[in-house]
């Protein structure tokens, strides 16, 4: 025979007067969550109460029911209410819908509380993404949705944009096959088949860090700081028809501009409008470019001197008083160590402004304009950079026919521009005319760019192979790229060996280190050798050539000096990413390895512990350490009372000579011990001359020599 299944029975349900509810010291939530009890209060008073109160009945000492409830389960919905009613906004004798439980069971109310908390299970963020669409799609605005939800307007943005992703990776997502960041990377496009091709590659890859999702996303777009985005500018872009990605999860600079052909096309236009204008001041020629041209380009070209325009009188008033206050502002903060925001962007407005003073065009002759061209690009900063004045070898007047040409040219008043009739200035993009070609069947065109590539790449293989088969010509081509950068500025771009002499520069300035005797033997060798090199840098092989193998080989040194780092520098949050502390330990093993083979001896290079350089820069224990393993265990007593200014000062005196280095300054040797020798301390000042005396001052000490 079944035995019959037991029916459970369900609290009773009732409204209750608020006033006859009292919050129960049975509720297990303690701490703040969620929406604040203001949000929540608004929220009951806009769509009513959606969810009852747990209460139990309040007993009296005899177990007898009081008329009063008190609330275990359902404390925040209580405390807004009871706002509500502080505010007037609701009766307090309004009846409240609740869940009465039944005094008679065995579950307490604080498992009521928790298990209503506990059990509670929240929304799956794609079901909130969802809802919010859905929202939108009914005609809420999304100020609307904010206001209602007690978000700010940016979050309802980014979860419409997050549902917005393609139907397929949501669903990857909701499998809990795809982080809640890689999804919010995929937002940055609109595109679904761009985001699930993306998805597809990353997945099979394995590099799926939302940023590699973010960079496969936008490769083929230009970021919103690239100059010519900044020269054009986003509104006429977007003006212009272009789509800007943006990342609402993530600083994006500006977002990333789509239609890199339009963007393109809007800068060429700009820059011939540009060219347009300054063609009207009466040059021969322009070349404009909207990347940066190539280093050396103005090789061979002749620079024209111009003046400056004259300023106005008004103008002039104005340079002064931009002047006067930035210079009123500089003093007045001149002490301080950080410059208030202000004061700081006050500042970079008026270098701005008077630089805008300082860089006005020159003035030239109309006739030497006739002969000369600009060259107009873009600066990193996405600004017009014009520079004028350049004459070709080809346009150059032999000085003979100078004179000629003054005699039969008609005169030309200051100002006054070459006829246009006579000569139109020649437009080109990136070096190549926009002016129409004639083409002659009997020319031979130029190669294409890319067999040109092919060829030389041949060429260039064959030469590494002829070069590793004559190491003295190596060797002098090495020496030819060194020198090139030792002493010809900007010449190492003219050497076909990618060999790179890079002189590290000094973090911090040393006292005395400009002074000291290293600094000027490497100066006096610089310029000895300076005065032996040809001026022309196109010179220089045949000057090296006739060097002997002596002069070459110490040529070689003097230039390769110029590349050692044994500077140590401290891998911090200041560096990070520049200085590794692995790298910089490597670098000072090998640098220890080098001084051990040339012999380095600091004390013969002049180096002596001063106030200035070490020992007014360190601890009095440090000092006084110091002075013991330099002159002993006395000579360190008779100054360990003093202040440390004056035994940094003694110290000094008493190191005199002595040899003595820090640690990092001696002569790493593993093989060796440290060699002390014994030697005898100067003569004491007269202030300490009777301690000396008590404390056998006059004794020997052990002196400790360089270390080698």
């Amino acid at each position: 025979m079944t035995k019959a299944v037991q029916k459970i029975k369900l609290s009773s349900s009732r409204d209750i007067p608020f006033s006859k509810l009292v919050l129960s010291q049975s509720n297990v939530r303690r701490l703040k969550a969620g929406i604040s009890i203001e949000d929540l209060a608004e929220d009951i008073a806009r769509r009513s109460l959606l969810q009852s109160l747990n209460v139990r009945p309040v007993l009296d000492d005899v177990g007898q029911e009081t008329g009063m409830f008190e609330v275990p389960a359902g404390g925040r919905r209580y405390r807004a209410l009871e706002l509500l009613v502080k505010q007037k906004r609701l009766a307090k004798t309004a009846p409240v819908p609740c869940i009465v439980s039944d005094m008679g069971d065995e579950i307490t109310a604080e498992e009521d509380s928790l298990a209503e908390n506990v059990h509670r299970v929240a929304l799956h963020p794609l079901d909130q993404f969802r809802a919010f669409q859905t929202l939108r799609e009914q005609g809420r605005s999304e100020e609307d949705v904010a206001a209602i939800f007690f978000v700010s307007v940016n979050v309802v943005k980014q979860r419409l944009r997050l549902a917005a992703v393609s139907p397929r990776l949501l669903e990857v997502y909701a499998d809990d096959d795809m982080s809640l960041e890689q999804l919010m990377a995929f937002s940055v496009t609109a595109e679904h088949a761009r985001q699930e091709q993306a998805w597809e590659t990353v997945s099979k890859s394995g590099y799926d860090e939302p940023y590699q999702i973010r960079r496969l996303l936008t490769e083929r777009a230009v970021r919103a700081s690239d100059k010519r985005a900044r020269f054009v500018g986003l509104a006429a872009y977007e003006a212009a028809g272009g789509d800007v990605l943006r990342d609402l999860f993530e600083e994006d600079g500006g977002g990333w501009l789509e239609d890199v052909a339009l963007l393109e096309r809007l800068v060429a236009e700009k820059l011939r409008a540009e060219a347009e204008t300054i063609a009207a001041e009466g040059w021969k020629w322009i070349e404009t470019t909207a990347a940066s041209f190539p280093y050396g380009h103005d090789h061979g070209l002749r620079r024209l001197d111009g003046d400056p325009a004259a300023l106005t009188a008004e103008e002039q008033a104005r340079f002064d008083a931009l002047q006067a206050e930035y210079d009123a502002l500089q003093t007045r903060f001149e002490d301080a160590d950080e410059l208030p925001g202000e004061v700081d962007a006050q500042l970079g407005e008026l270098e701005q402004a008077l630089e805008a003073f300082n860089n006005r065009p020159d003035i030239f002759e109309p006739d030497q304009m006739a002969r000369a061209g600009v060259f107009v690009s873009i600066d990193c900063e996405g600004r017009l950079s014009v520079n004028r004045g350049y004459v070709r070898p080809e346009d150059e007047v032999p000085a003979a026919d100078i004179e000629g040409e003054r005699g039969t040219d008609a005169p030309v008043t200051e100002g006054q521009k070459p006829d246009a009739s006579v000569q139109r200035t020649a437009v080109s993009l990136a070096g190549a005319s926009t002016e129409p070609e004639e083409h002659d069947e009997d020319v031979a065109r130029p190669l294409p760019d890319r067999l040109i590539t092919e060829l030389t790449a041949h060429r260039t293989l064959a030469l590494r192979d002829a070069l590793a088969e004559h190491p003295a010509i190596a060797f002098q081509a090495v020496l030819h790229n060194f020198v090139l950068t030792a002493f010809y500025r900007y010449g190492s771009t003219g050497t076909c060996l990618e060999i790179g002499l890079r002189t590290p520069t000094f973090p911090a300035q040393a006292p005395g280190l400009r002074e000291s005797g290293s600094a000027k033997a490497v100066e006096a060798r610089h310029e000895s050798w300076k005065v032996r090199l040809p001026k022309s840098e196109s010179d220089l092989w045949d000057a090296l050539t006739a060097l002997d193998g002596a002069a070459q080989a110490s040529l070689f040194a003097h230039c390769a000096s110029f590349a050692v780092n044994a500077v140590h520098e401290p891998a911090n949050r200041s560096n990070q990413g520049r200085v590794y502390a692995h790298g910089v330990c490597s670098r000072l093993d090998q640098a220890d390895v080098l001084a051990r083979a040339v012999g380095l001896d600091m004390v013969q290079s002049g180096w002596r512990p001063t106030v200035d350089n070490y020992l007014g820069r360190v601890t009095k224990p440090r000092i006084l350490q110091a002075v013991r393993e330099a002159r002993g265990e006395s000579s360190a007593q008779l100054i360990d009372h003093l202040k440390k200014t004056e035994m940094a000062r003694e110290a000094e005196r008493l190191l005199e000579g002595s040899g003595w280095l820090p640690e990092l300054l001696r002569l790493v040797d593993a093989t060796a011990s440290p060699v002390e020798q014994e030697g005898e301390a100067g003569p004491l000042p007269e202030f300490l001359a009777d301690k000396g005396q008590e404390d056998g001052g006059d004794e020997a000490e052990p002196q400790l020599d360089a270390a080698e």
